[in-house]
């Protein structure tokens, strides 16, 4: 009799329910920028945080990876462990970076998740050049190949892919001259130390609108919500949109379940009304994307990217 009731017990406890895998996510997650706090890409990623937070109902915490161009940043994310806990913002310079880096992480190594927005890129002008227009620019520019001197990023950056888009795109040739970060580029070009400069909208209006130095244009489809009065490029007769982007991506791998929890998830926090009124407040122009969106924006910048960087003769690993 003893031995049927254990075995009847033993049955029992095999046929017991299995007790449900743990909800997802359930514990602190982690927003990586490849960017020190402080800048553009670490106000955004904050206002990813809070909303993200709300929205999966646990703390999303910001870790801050800077240094070698936001490729220290990207390793952290591509080899994080996929369990979807962990994530981070890529941008376009991401995109450049394997060609000039060979320890780079490539779009193929990461998984995109939503996308943040683009900021459309702008050309500025010194008091000093005495540039007066967009036409005024291009035409010097073409008349006098290398003489105008142009303020942006180390190569790769995204002012230097503006600028160097603009080169591709408008046919003129420029002097590139490189600062660390829009801080010292816009002191230079207040300084008449160069004679223009392909940084963002924010970090120059007020200038602009002191007379301290003058917007030649956004090269956008519309104009910047921050200066309306400013023309597109478009409108000026030459039809050329140029913009960096920021998105979120993730580890390869991760369970298809919480892939998907992650990407409705972080699509729905940056869709929130209060988190778009305080991206634009902190002046972002914000176009939340899915994942398809995403992809589709890496694999056409990869492609035009390439090519820039290539006939600047600047791809330095994987060669095509």
């Amino acid at each position: 009799m003893l031995r049927r009731n254990l075995l009847i017990l033993g049955t029992g406890l095999l046929a017991a329910p299995r007790v449900h895998a743990q909800a997802f996510p359930s514990a602190p997650m982690t927003l990586i920028c490849a960017w020190p706090p402080g800048g553009g890409s670490d106000i955004a990623m904050r206002l990813v945080a809070e909303a993200a937070s709300k929205k999966f109902g646990v703390p999303v915490v910001v870790d801050n990876r800077p240094g070698a161009a936001g490729a220290i940043g990207h390793r952290a994310i591509a080899t994080a462990r996929p369990d979807g806990y962990t994530f981070g913002m890529f941008s376009t310079a991401g995109v450049a970076a394997p060609y000039l880096n060979a320890n780079a992480n490539t779009i193929d190594e990461l998984e995109p998740l939503a996308f943040f927005g683009s900021d459309p890129s702008a050309l500025q002008a010194s008091t000093a050049s005495g540039i007066a227009s967009l036409q005024d620019f291009v035409t010097r520019a073409r008349a006098n190949p290398g003489k105008i001197k142009n303020g942006n990023d180390q190569p790769g950056g995204a002012s230097f892919l503006a600028v160097a888009s603009y080169e591709k795109l408008m046919n003129f040739r420029i002097q590139k001259v490189p600062y660390a970060g829009y801080a010292p580029t816009v002191t230079a070009l207040l300084a008449g130390e160069v004679d223009s400069a392909t940084v963002a909208i924010p970090d120059t209006i007020e200038y602009h609108r002191q007379g301290k130095l003058k917007i030649l244009g956004v090269s956008s489809a519309e104009r910047h919500f921050m200066a309306p009065e400013i023309p597109t490029f478009k409108e000026q007769g030459f039809d050329v949109e140029v913009g960096s982007w920021r998105c979120i991506a993730g580890p390869k791998g991760m369970p298809e379940d919480r892939l998907r929890t992650l990407r409705s998830g972080l699509l729905d926090a940056m869709r929130d009304p209060d988190f778009l009124a305080k991206a634009r407040q902190a002046g972002f122009t914000t176009q939340p994307g899915d994942a398809a969106t995403t992809l589709a924006r890496w694999r056409a910048d990869d492609q035009l990217l390439y090519t820039i960087l290539d006939e600047a003769g600047l791809v330095k690993a994987r060669k095509r």
